[in-house]
């Protein structure tokens, strides 16, 4: 995943497996879930999928249906706000995993990359797993779901060994359930949306709930005074060039926050808001003004935590 995990648990049941051997399925599983859906090792089953001709069924383990079905579901909730095929346009402007020289990408160049780009290219079926894509060069990435998916089968491992009180990190997502070593909720800070330095804008109490951030202030590059960012909106082919800096979600699965907070920024300060307030979706909007930030909560948001949890 190109990333780090940290996991504390603050009770440790009599009876429950040693540490060492936690350890052991801990790394067993991130490496099965690799296995699967991971586009830097070529022989897992996205890259598979990713290489094979089109108009075919091609067998994947149910866990990556389980993965992609969602992501497609809110794909079609979003109107192609959120894709996991946006790939080339992401590659386009050098924004993957070879990032070449920052150039602004010429505009036939998008328009053939848009052709390869569309969630309505990729098929499902349930029994048995079975992925299927349109069309020749569409190809998943789910890296913006495929984290918080294993921060819950992590959680999940956990759980399985009757462990109550812990908090869950991968590569900032995470999950959290009980208390800490103080009998209180988790206490996770959200980032000051800043490239130059990490400093803490608020500060969350989780417990039950997942949550994960989606920001575009440290992976963006400059033309001419002009700045663009990673976050590269599927339905134009653009980066976004809204004042949203940073969204998190707060919710039940964190694969469900992982994806939604990433939809949530390609949406923008104001759509994003209507998208959530509709939705019900608890999230943290920070928006980068002339003097500064500015903060939003969504109504669900202070229905779970309140309205402020800032330091």
């Amino acid at each position: 995943m190109g990333t780090s995990y940290h996991i504390t648990i603050c009770t440790w049941p009599d009876d429950a497996i040693k540490k060492q051997e936690l350890q052991q399925e801990v790394d067993h599983l991130l490496q099965e879930i690799n296995q699967q859906m991971s586009t830097y090792i070529k022989t897992s089953e996205l890259s598979r999928f990713n290489q094979a001709e089109p108009d075919q069924w091609i067998e994947v383990s149910p866990e990556v249906v389980t993965v992609v079905d969602a992501g497609l579901a809110l794909s079609k909730e979003s109107d192609g706000a959120f894709d996991m095929t946006v790939g080339p346009l992401v590659n386009l402007w050098h924004f993957g995993p070879d990032p070449g020289k920052k150039t602004l990408p010429a505009v036939d160049k998008i328009e053939a990359a848009r052709k390869k780009v569309g969630y309505h290219h990729i098929e499902v079926q349930h029994e048995p797993p079975v992925l299927k894509k349109l069309i020749p060069d569409v190809y998943l990435d789910l890296s913006a779901i495929a984290k918080g998916y294993a921060v819950d089968m992590v959680a999940e491992l956990l759980e399985s060994h009757s462990i109550e009180n812990y908090l869950v990190e991968i590569g900032g997502e995470m999950r959290a359930r009980g208390h800490n070593d103080r009998g209180l909720p988790w206490n996770v800070g959200i980032e000051k949306p800043v490239s130059e330095t990490r400093v803490v804008q608020s500060v969350v109490p989780l417990s039950n709930l997942s949550m994960a951030t989606s920001g575009n202030y440290r992976n963006f590059f400059e033309v001419d005074g002009v700045s663009y960012s990673h976050t590269i909106d599927p339905r134009t082919g653009q980066p976004v060039k809204h004042t949203l800096a940073s969204v998190t979600v707060v919710g039940e699965t964190c694969m469900n926050c992982d994806a939604t907070a990433t939809c949530l920024m390609v949406l923008g300060p104001e759509e994003g808001y209507n998208w959530a307030k509709e939705r019900k979706i608890a999230a943290y909007f920070i928006v980068k003004t002339e003097n500064g930030f500015q903060e939003h909560y969504s109504p669900h948001w202070r229905e779970l935590l309140g309205e402020e949890n800032k330091l």
